[in-house]
């Protein structure tokens, strides 16, 4: 285990030439197949709004990736059978979508998740957002992922059974909490800018 405190952490925004090293962090932390090379070029594209804003970001500990945030830009993203906008205090065009966060287990605790996401949100207000929605996954290590999202002001909309079972049945996903595929919940979540 590296010692996060020690190091010397930057930010930056995620390019097309990341994508390797986003993959694998993205894999180690939620598990085999969550981010592929098909996947992720989608959401990156999905993360670049008409404006030029870049939403998504990246953590760097001594030039060694350790965090990733992928956010995709309003109208970028499906209002789906998950989802419950007639609870939601904005339109779906006035909200981004915080898809995916990981942080490498070495480097949890020491803020780099709020960093990374309040980078994004940054980016996000330029492109004229008043909040973002997030699918959280309540089945993470401690439920981390909901006290983190909790702690950074999200409030709860909805929970919503088998989120991502659809995408190990489909898209090989391997779900390390369920050891295989995916009937973990979804917390529907909702921060205010």
């Amino acid at each position: 285990m590296r010692e996060w405190r020690m190091a010397r952490l930057s930010f930056r925004q995620m390019q097309e030439t990341d994508f390797e090293a986003v993959i694998e962090l993205g894999n180690k932390v939620h598990g085999e197949n969550y981010l592929t090379p098909e996947n992720l070029a989608d959401f990156y594209s999905r993360g670049q709004t008409e404006c030029g804003r870049n939403l998504h970001w990246l953590a760097y500990a001594d030039n060694e990736l350790v965090g990733i945030r992928i956010t995709f830009a309003p109208n970028q993203w499906p209002v789906d059978r998950h989802c419950t906008p007639e609870k939601w205090p904005f339109s779906a065009d006035q909200l981004c979508y915080f898809k995916c966060s990981a942080v490498d287990p070495d480097f949890q605790g020491g803020g780099v998740g709020k960093s990374l996401l309040m980078h994004s949100i940054i980016e996000a207000q330029g492109a004229g957002c008043l909040g973002g929605l997030a699918h959280i996954w309540k089945q993470s290590p401690n439920n981390s992922a909901f006290e983190y999202f909790s702690r950074c002001g999200g409030e709860l909309i909805s929970e919503h059974q088998n989120r991502w079972l659809q995408s190990s049945l489909d898209e090989g996903y391997y779900c390390p909490v369920c050891d295989g595929d995916c009937y973990c919940t979804a917390a529907e979540m909702l921060l205010h800018f």
